[in-house]
């Protein structure tokens, strides 16, 4: 699930020149076929999840794998994708994993079985992960004057946003008209696109000899995996199963290794330090819970419309977009709100809205009017194009610009949890409670609890400082 919004607009020490001859449109197209990919990987396959569930007879634990294990290995990859891009070259990396993705989509939609196809978002969140971080790095160094740099960003997160918005129409029209193996080959002929267009149009960036802290990073996809297994297979194995227990264990295990690690480690999977700053913690926190609430919902909606409502793919997708189409547009209008109210007061106040309109759900049953949901499921996701380049500019801020490359990794790494802890758990509810008519109240319950405790984070950690910082001034 990609970041909405720049991480960094400053250029790296050492950047390489553009390409001569290549133009910045096809620059730009290049870099953002592998968001896009991503973008719409995320939104297309919640449409296709019952289509997934009846014909490859998939249980609520083995869709949600589907759902999740991209995201899973993804989160826990991309810090490491972030430091293969600058010891390897980020056009290598970024060559990489465009490949890796484009085979392991090709493998998605071959996939004859329900653990063939986790097996193979696996295999896109590998791609994801290597792909992701060395995107945005070679946009800053393909422009490196500052204004065209500002444009390309601004139309790169445009192009990532719409995406985003228009997935679930795409993909309820893919798997309405050629069956829900088509939401992959999709994905085939963009990203050869994005291979070509990178190896003509997108000069290499400088190599950095950066030391790898791979030990942390393994006790780092250990802790995450664990827990991911848990909150999975919980429902299907019971939550005090033997396997559930051994997850546990290595959750605990794996996890306190990765501070004791962290503390006396030279080489640190993230930075530390900068936690210690209000704002950069409120930025993750806000991010974790964002994403928590959005990601969860979107997957629980989609079901939701289909199974609850009986509607087809291509009119769930259709009955989304009034609720989805928010992403793009809030998006283009944060460079206008930006520059009147601080971050932090953005963020409070559009998180407040989404907290309430998805507590208003809290009744929601198979037989609420479609408009009703419509303009709930709306005005909380209207300020979604606003939160998420907010906590950004927030995130940066407070690191400064010479951390802003890492810090970035770091919001994503954080946003990528949310989702997989947010799709889990929505999961979790929907298998525990299977009743149509209260399963999704319960996750429109989860939801609006955390875009509130989001609120309240950004609040007590960015609004609060910003006021402090600006009264010494």
């Amino acid at each position: 699930m990609p970041t909405i919004g720049s991480d960094t607009l400053s250029s790296p020490p050492g950047a390489a020149p553009a390409r001569r001859g290549a133009a910045p449109g096809l620059r730009l197209t290049a870099l953002a076929t592998g968001f896009v990919m991503a973008a719409l990987d995320v939104t297309v396959v919640n449409i296709a999840g019952a289509a997934i569930q009846e014909n490859l007879h998939a249980s609520w634990s083995e869709l949600t794998w589907i759902v999740d294990g991209y995201v899973l290995v993804f989160s826990s990859l991309i810090l490491l994708g972030g430091g293969l891009a600058n010891r390897l070259g980020a056009k290598n990396v970024y060559l990489w994993g465009m490949a890796v993705f484009f085979v392991a989509s090709l493998g998605c939609a071959l996939a004859p079985n329900a653990a063939a196809l986790v097996g193979a978002r696996l295999g896109q969140g590998v791609g994801a992960a290597l792909f992701m971080p060395s995107s945005l790095s070679l946009l800053v160094l393909s422009f490196p004057e500052k204004r065209e740099r500002t444009r390309m960003l601004g139309l790169w997160s445009a192009i990532v946003a719409t995406s985003a918005g228009l997935g679930p129409s795409v993909g309820g029209l893919l798997v309405s008209a050629f069956g829900w193996q088509s939401i992959f080959f999709l994905n085939l002929p963009i990203g050869l696109v994005g291979i070509l267009l990178t190896l003509r149009c997108v000069a290499p960036a400088e190599v950095r000899p950066v030391r790898l802290a791979v030990p942390g990073h393994v006790l780092w996809i250990a802790a995450l995996a664990a827990l991911s297994f848990a909150l999975i297979e919980g429902p299907r194995l019971g939550w005090d199963a033997g396997p559930l227990l051994v997850a546990y264990a290595v959750l605990v295990v794996s996890g306190g290794a990765l501070v004791a690690r962290e503390r006396r480690a030279e080489h640190l999977v993230m930075p530390w330090s900068l936690f210690r700053r209000p704002s950069f913690s409120g930025a993750n926190l806000v991010g974790f819970l964002f994403n928590f609430a959005l990601y969860g919902s979107m997957f629980m909606l989609a079901l939701y419309l289909q199974h609850a409502r009986g509607s087809s793919p291509l009119r769930a997708g259709l009955e989304l977009l009034p609720m989805t189409i928010w992403f793009p547009l809030a998006n283009l209008v944060y460079a206008r709100v930006s520059a009147r109210f601080s971050n932090g007061a953005l963020l409070t106040f559009f998180l407040l809205i989404a907290g309430v309109a998805s507590l208003t759900m809290t009744g929601v049953t198979s037989t609420t009017p479609y408009w009703v949901v419509a303009v709930a499921v709306g005005i909380a996701n209207i300020g979604s194009g606003v939160i998420s380049p907010g906590m950004t500019a927030a995130l940066v801020d407070s690191a400064g610009p010479e951390n802003a490359n890492v810090a970035g990794s770091v919001l994503n790494a954080n946003r990528q949890i949310g989702t997989l802890v947010g799709i889990a758990a929505m999961s979790v509810v929907l298998a525990t409670v299977p009743d149509w008519n209260r399963g999704p109240a319960v996750c429109f319950l989860l939801a609006g609890a955390a875009y509130v405790g989001a609120a309240v984070a950004a609040w007590r950690l960015i609004v609060r400082p910003e006021r402090r910082e600006a009264a010494n001034a």
